[in-house]
C-alpha cells in the first residue's frame, strides 16, 4: 500500500491523507432541501428534507383520532400514544420539530431553500441537483 511505503517521508503521507479527506468531503457535500407541501421539489436524491409544516400535518393527524367527545378526548389521547402508531406519531413529531429547529438556526427564512454543507444556500430553485450545481459552480468545483 503507498500509505506505507517506507520511501514517502511522513509530510507526504500526512499531505495525501489530508488530499484523500478533502476529496471525500466534496464528494459527499450534505444537501439540506428546506421547503414546505406548497413548495415542493424534484431531484432531492439523498438530500435530506425538511418540510416546515410537517408538525402541523401530524398535529392534524394526531387530532384526526381524538374523540370527540371531550370528556373522552384525555383517555383517547393517552390510549393512542401509547400504541405503536402513537409512539411512531411522537417519533416523527421530534424528526419534524428538530427540522424546524435546524431550519431556524440557519436563519432560513424562504422556501423553497437548498443548503449545502450548512454554508451555502440557493433559494427559488425547486430542483435541487441545479441548485446544488448554482453552489458547486459558485465554490469553483465545476468547470
Amino acid at each position: 500500500m503507498i500509505l506505507s511505503s517506507p520511501s514517502i517521508s511522513l509530510t507526504a503521507r500526512q499531505l495525501l491523507a489530508t488530499a484523500l479527506l478533502c476529496i471525500s468531503a466534496h464528494a459527499q457535500a450534505e444537501v439540506w432541501v428546506i421547503t414546505d407541501q406548497a413548495n415542493p421539489v424534484t431531484n432531492a436524491g439523498d438530500a435530506r428534507i425538511i418540510l416546515l409544516d410537517e408538525q402541523r400535518r401530524l398535529e392534524d393527524r394526531l387530532t384526526d383520532s381524538l374523540s370527540p367527545d371531550l370528556n373522552q378526548a384525555p383517555t383517547t389521547l393517552q390510549t393512542y400514544l401509547a400504541s405503536p402508531a402513537g409512539m411512531q406519531l411522537q417519533r416523527e413529531l421530534a424528526h419534524a420539530q428538530q427540522g424546524v429547529t435546524d431550519a431556524w438556526s440557519m436563519g432560513v427564512l424562504k422556501v423553497p431553500a437548498v443548503v449545502v454543507d450548512r454554508k451555502y444556500v440557493v433559494y427559488g430553485r425547486t430542483n435541487v441537483s441545479e441548485a446544488v450545481a448554482r453552489i458547486k459552480q459558485a465554490r469553483g468545483e465545476l468547470e
